[in-house]
């Protein structure tokens, strides 16, 4: 499966989850969506992922390679 693919999925459940247990738990799980949603967007100008190193040292995805 293609990178961007997973770490689509990841940060959606992410969010959905949080979202989930901030409703029926407590309120500050909110933060961790916030935390996903701002590392959405320091990725999206920095160009650098966490969760590509992760899912790469796993074995699970493989970044593309440069032509």
């Amino acid at each position: 499966m293609r990178m961007h693919y997973l770490i689509r999925g990841i940060a959606g459940s992410f969010v959905l989850i949080s979202l989930a247990l901030g409703t029926w738990v407590h309120p500050y799980w909110y933060f961790f969506t916030a935390f996903v949603g701002l590392n959405l967007l320091q990725s999206s100008i920095t160009h650098w992922c966490l969760m590509e190193q992760i899912l790469e040292k796993l074995g699970v995805a493989e970044r593309p390679r440069a032509a």
